[in-house]
């Protein structure tokens, strides 16, 4: 049997000599082990912690990654990416690997200056279109916990994205940790030793260089034009991986007017539930206080009602709500933990499937009908929540009950919440599938359902309004030979694993199309 099963305490888990231990008294042997997998079973009053292990012999011991050679690439093909998020910069890794240049240009900042921006959102409340928690190095997965989980089994190799953040200073847990999480305080670090890789491999990253237009003709991509502070410039290459994030809105009506194909893709939007960390761990832990030796909990929940999906989305247990607009005049938000999950609030986007019955207002617009339903909802939320990037708020059971709240518990939102009524931003179909949610959801988790939680407007940008078509097989846009979409910005990832995975997608098709058309 080279692998097995064991169930231990937390306490037990957590130490490393106890479970040795526990393995050779269960199978009279004191051979050597790794674990494989690591998991929270909550199911019963006592939680239990589930271990896979293998044994380690010769055979699987030569299969242990080890960190991949290097080669320069500084006189190669070069390889043009738009975007510096988790898809474009595993996508210039896999480029480098297959031998080719990339050239990752980036709107925003590197992680260290766009640090000043986010304080800036904060602190002033002012908004840097081109940098903030959407714009810069690391996309809006560096400042949005750095959540490893997905579900996209099949897209990728899990494995190689988490061993590539592991080579580039990740933990070595999230290989085993059945719902990985690197946290937001330390994956600033991971990604610029990533961008550091790529430039020591001879490939370039370009920050404050923005996208203006795709050169490209009946033959193909030959370019792009950019912007770098007041100049602008071409950029030769003969193919162009778009990874540019689905807050980019500009980048869509830019290939709008190009006349490249893009399609409308339903979105989902609703709101931060924000509870003190404490109720979550007592219902989903069965306790009235946490062990020292658990994580704080998560919850994960979905529910149906008129035909439509409810369904929590990026929970933040021990996490912070964060203003992610990217634009003057808007209001959205987010939410984020740092890597011990040790803040007082937990909180969870709840978002409503959105149909096309939601847009007929924006038929007009066509294929960019659901980005203007997302604009104009989180237009209003700023304008209800008294601007300034203070958010509209409401506690749980006000909302429900259509009661504006007469005053609002603390919240993590650091520029502040305002108490309005929700329902004045959102479709009423949006507001009629929350409150039903929010009651079903009660009766799954006891003490979920409270007025001591509170509504935080809006989670609007849980993915991207407009999808880019590709080729099934080639990953290549239908009508533009050389232009890839990828990642969540083109509608093909969610997360920053499956948008990893995506990159790497890619770089691999990109490889291919250049070396039938050299």
């Amino acid at each position: 049997m080279q692998t097995f099963e064991l169930v231990v305490l937390p306490e037990e888990a957590a130490s490393e000599s106890v479970v040795q231990h526990i393995v050779a008294k269960k199978f009279g042997s004191n051979r050597l082990f790794r674990i494989t997998k690591r998991s929270i079973d909550a199911r019963s009053k006592t939680v239990k912690i589930r271990l896979q292990l293998q044994w380690i012999d010769e055979q699987n011991q030569k299969s242990l990654p080890k960190n991949r050679m290097w080669q320069n690439v500084a006189n190669s093909q070069p390889v043009i990416i738009a975007g510096c998020g988790p898809a474009g910069l595993f996508a210039a890794i896999r480029l480098i690997e297959c031998g080719y240049k990339p050239i990752i240009i980036e709107r925003g900042k590197d992680v260290r200056n766009r640090r000043r921006d986010l304080a800036a959102i904060n602190k002033q409340r002012q908004i840097n279109p081109e940098s903030n928690y959407c714009f810069g190095e690391g996309g809006a997965g560096t400042y949005s916990d750095g959540k490893l989980y997905t579900r996209s089994n099949k897209r990728g190799n899990i494995a190689s994205v988490l061993n590539t953040f592991i080579e580039h200073g990740a933990a070595a847990d999230i290989a085993v940790d059945a719902h990985p999480h690197i946290g937001t305080n330390k994956l600033p670090a991971i990604i610029s030793a990533m961008r550091n890789r790529i430039v020591e491999s001879g490939g370039e990253v370009l920050f404050n260089t923005k996208l203006i237009k795709i050169d490209f003709d009946l033959s193909g991509v030959n370019g792009v034009e950019v912007q770098q502070g007041l100049s602008q410039f071409h950029i030769k290459s003969k193919a162009l991986i778009l990874a540019t994030g689905h807050s980019a809105r500009d980048v869509f009506y830019m290939l709008n007017n190009q006349k490249v194909l893009i399609e409308a893709k339903p979105i989902a939007i609703g709101v931060r539930a924000e509870h003190q960390q404490q109720v979550i761990d007592a219902v989903q832990y069965h306790c009235s206080k946490r062990s020292p030796f658990l994580p704080p909990a998560s919850y994960a929940l979905k529910h149906q009602h008129d035909g439509r999906g409810i369904y929590s989305f990026c929970m933040c247990p021990g996490g912070i709500i964060a203003p992610a607009a990217t634009g003057i005049g808007e209001v959205v938000v987010n939410g984020w933990s740092p890597s011990r999950r040790n803040n007082f609030f937990a909180n969870s986007g709840i978002v409503v499937s959105i149909t096309e019955d939601d847009v007929k207002p924006f038929v007009k617009a066509k294929e960019l009908r659901f980005l203007e339903l997302q604009k104009s909802i989180e237009e209003k939320a700023y304008i209800c929540g008294g601007s300034n990037l203070a958010a509209p708020a409401q506690r749980m059971v006000d909302f429900v009950n259509q009661k504006v709240s007469s005053n609002l518990p603390a919240s993590s939102y650091i520029p502040g919440i305002n108490s309005v009524n929700l329902k004045e931003i959102f479709p009423e179909s949006v507001t009629r599938s929350l409150s039903a949610a929010f009651v079903a959801f009660g009766k799954k988790m006891k003490g979920y359902y409270t007025n001591e939680a509170v509504l935080v407007g809006t989670e609007s940008r849980t993915s991207s309004p407009v999808r880019i078509p590709r080729d099934v097989e080639t990953a290549m846009h239908v009508h533009v030979h050389g232009l890839f979409p990828c990642g969540e910005g083109a509608g093909y990832a969610g997360g920053i694993v499956s948008a990893a995975m995506d990159g790497e997608f890619c770089a691999e098709k990109c490889v291919a199309y250049l070396k039938n058309n050299s």
